[in-house]
This record gives structure tokens, sequence and C-alpha cells, in this order.
């Protein structure tokens, strides 16, 4: 039996590529989207194929919901149990971007309570649902023959960096930072691994119309690696923790950001 993963917001993007880097290790992968249900199916046939370069029978189950709603957090934990049996792994990815960049002054309540609602909301209590299921193999002896069990959690810099134009994404992910201490503190007794990753400036559909701007913060050297940072360079963060690369870490942020938090002279 392969050990399972569930990646929220696999669709496309970090997501993806996530995704198709745990299928590389051997990971079942669920692959869950809101929308983009053709985008979900291709992570899904990638998935499969990327375990077939490894020799490997990967099974990518796709799974619609949005994780703003409770109803459909549960239908999603649900329908992962259902079709494979087993947890190991949540990565929560899916987020959204505010309806649009708009200065403090400007900003209205409809995209703060979107915002909050998909990027806090959702992650906290679908990672409540996770540990409880994690608990509930633990106390089955599931994870006896596998590494123990991990919760990692796709964050930004924007939890610590400043944008007047996009306030109540910052805010949320300055509250999503809080997320990963909680849980870890709480399930660290039972052998569970929570961790934050928190990418810089990535390449993705997300930063497509801002791409001129982050050239010039990246040519500039505010990146100290100056390049765009690749949604297969979150992958392979995540890839690490699956591994079980960091036996004796919990509760850590994992900055995958090329040095862009790193305070100069």
């Amino acid at each position: 039996m392969n050990p399972t993963a569930l990646i929220t917001g696999s669709s496309r993007g970090i997501g993806r590529a996530i995704a198709i880097g745990l299928a590389g290790l051997g990971f079942d992968v669920v692959i869950n989207y809101a929308s983009q249900r053709e985008a979900a199916g291709e992570t899904a046939r990638a998935c499969v194929r990327a375990g077939q370069l490894e020799g490997r029978t990967i099974h990518a189950p796709v799974v619609q919901a949005d994780i703003s709603s409770g109803a459909d957090r549960q239908r999603l934990m649900d329908a992962a149990r259902t079709a494979t049996g087993r947890l190991d792994l949540l990565v929560n990815n899916a987020g959204v971007a505010p309806l649009e960049r708009a200065d403090l002054l400007e900003a209205t309540e409809e995209s703060f309570d979107r915002v909050m609602n998909t990027n806090v909301r959702g992650p906290y209590f679908l990672t409540q649902l996770a540990a409880r299921w994690m608990l509930e193999q633990d106390d089955a002896g599931l994870y006896a023959d596998f590494p123990r069990p991990k919760i990692v959690t796709i964050s930004s810099v924007s939890a610590t960096m400043v944008s007047t134009n996009r306030g109540d994404y910052c805010m949320a992910k300055a509250a999503l930072a809080m997320l990963t201490p909680l849980y870890a503190a709480r399930l660290a007794a039972r052998g569970i691994l929570v961790y934050e990753i928190r990418p810089g400036i990535i390449e993705t559909d997300m930063t497509q119309g801002v791409h001129p701007q982050y050239d010039a913060v990246i040519a500039g050297g505010t990146v100290p690696l100056r390049r765009w940072g690749r949604p297969e360079d979150v992958a392979r963060a995540v890839g690490a923790i699956a591994r079980d690369a960091l036996p004796f870490t919990t509760g850590e942020v994992i900055h995958v950001d090329g040095g862009l938090h790193l305070q100069r002279l």
C-alpha cells in the first residue's frame, strides 16, 4: 500500500507541482480543485505518469471541493477516505488572491471575507479534520510501517511583508502563519509533524498580472538569488518533508524565496 497525500488546490501551479513530486516519491495523491476540473484531470494524469517513471502504480483520485465551505471540507475528507483508505500527509495549498489589488483605503469587505474564508478558515478547519483522522489511524496502528504523518501549509512571504494594495491577503497569510505552531504543539506528543512552507515570488497564474513589476524587483537584487521561484522549488521542499528528512523538527517555517526574507543593510 502506498502512503497517501491530500493536496488542496492542486489543479495547477504550486499545488500541481507538489502533487506530481509526491507521486514520483510513491504517494497516492488526492487531487482537490474548486472549479478547474479539466486542469485537475491533467494533474492526475501527470501524477500517474510520474509514478510510472519510477516503476510505481499511483492512484490519483480527483475531488471537487471549495475549502471555504464546511460541507465541502467534510465531503473532501469523506471522498479521500473512500478513495484511498488512509491519510499520511495533508498539504494546505489552496488559496485565493484579492478580487482586485486595492489600496487599503479603498479595500472592500467582500474581498476581505472571501480571502479570509478560503485562506484562513479553510485550512484551519480542514487541518482539524485531517488531524482527527490521523489520530484515529495512529490509534489503529496504521503508521507502524510508515513514516509519521505530517501536515504542511503553503503560506507566503506576505505573512510578514507589507503590500498596501492587498492588505486582506497579507492579513490572511499572517493569520495562517499561526496555524503551524498551534497544531505542532497540539500534535507533537502523538508524533504528527507540522510545517509551514513560505514561498516568495513564484511564477504561477496568480503572479502573471504583475510579472513586469516583479521582474524589476528581482533584477534590482531584492531577491538575492535573482530569479523567479518555480512551483517545483516549493514541491522539492514538500518532498523533503514527505521523505521524512526532518524527523526531529516540527513547527518550523521553511522559506522558499531565494533569500527574499533576509534583512540586509
